[in-house]
């Protein structure tokens, strides 16, 4: 079989629709119809509903989609791994990076990698973690960092750093004369906060429903400059990792009581190939993590 018309396959469905996934592809769209028109006559059945513009899978084809998925991936791993028989002269990596890592713990790494590794393609992903988690799952990442305690068993893990969780509010706010806040206290304040998907957010609301409190969300961003410009003028408090505040800042941060705190690690899929400039970058990240983690 020519798995060709596999890639289209897995696009439409995806993109739930013949002209996205043609753009996606960088194909004609009649030859992404004809190929599927093929592939279902090949394996004499409808894989895809075709009404009034909305496009969805059989349930046959939802069941093709899963062993296409695999087949894609095996040929690519099996493609990847022929071509690296000739060394580490090029490659590419697309690692997954949650916002606040990306922007105050990698670009020194991400730079100093790419000094070391000048051939190499670093395509680099921000976003939340559970979105990433999902991307990596896909294939659509090769190396993602996540919360090691939400690993599931299709993923392993490397540990990378451990941060804790600090309650962040203005200066002239009463927790400033505490040393600890419980829960309970933080949960009577209007917060402000990541938005759903990210880890942070998901932490707080773990922790709010372990306390059974409704959490008083005033402000939902995922820009950090902002969340410390509100926190900062008083309009709420939040909770951010010890390496985003900065001395000029003008935030005062206190741990929880008891403290939380995250191990996150950088994690790659079990059943996939992982290439040589992505274990090169897995390495690279490891090593300088290690000088930078805190117990």
């Amino acid at each position: 079989m020519d798995i060709k018309p596999l890639r289209y396959f897995i696009a439409i469905a995806k993109t739930e629709s013949f002209t996205k996934a043609a753009q996606q592809l960088g194909v004609a769209q009649p030859a992404v119809s004809m190929a599927i028109k093929k592939l279902e006559a090949d394996l004499d059945l409808t894989l895809i509903h075709r009404a009034d513009r909305n496009i969805g899978l059989t349930d046959e084809g939802k069941k093709l989609l899963i062993h296409a998925e695999k087949i894609i991936q095996a040929t690519d791993d099996a493609l990847l791994e022929m071509s690296e028989l000739k060394g580490l002269s090029q490659g590419e990596v697309r690692v997954g990076i949650p916002s606040m890592l990306g922007s105050y713990y990698f670009p020194p790494i991400l730079m100093a990698f790419r000094h070391k590794y000048p051939t190499i393609t670093l395509r680099v992903i921000e976003g939340g973690t559970w979105q990433l988690q999902k991307m990596l799952e896909s294939g659509e990442l090769d190396l993602s960092v996540i919360v090691a305690e939400t690993l599931p068993d299709s993923l392993q893990t490397q540990a990378l750093i451990r941060e804790e969780m600090l309650v962040t509010v203005a200066t002239d706010h009463p927790f400033s004369q505490l040393t600890k806040i419980s829960p309970e206290a933080f949960f009577e304040e209007e917060l402000v906060m990541f938005k759903e998907g990210y880890f942070h957010r998901r932490i707080v609301d773990k922790l709010a429903k372990a306390c059974n409190r409704t959490p008083k969300i005033g402000f939902e961003t995922n820009l950090i400059p902002l969340i410390k410009s509100i926190t900062q003028q008083g309009f709420g408090i939040s909770t951010l990792l010890a390496m985003v505040i900065e001395e000029d800042d003008e935030l005062i941060t206190r741990s929880f009581d008891p403290p939380i705190w995250l191990d996150l690690g950088i994690a790659w899929r079990k059943d996939s190939y992982l290439s040589k400039a992505n274990r090169a970058f897995l390495e690279f990240v490891s090593e300088h993590g290690r000088y930078k983690r805190k117990t």
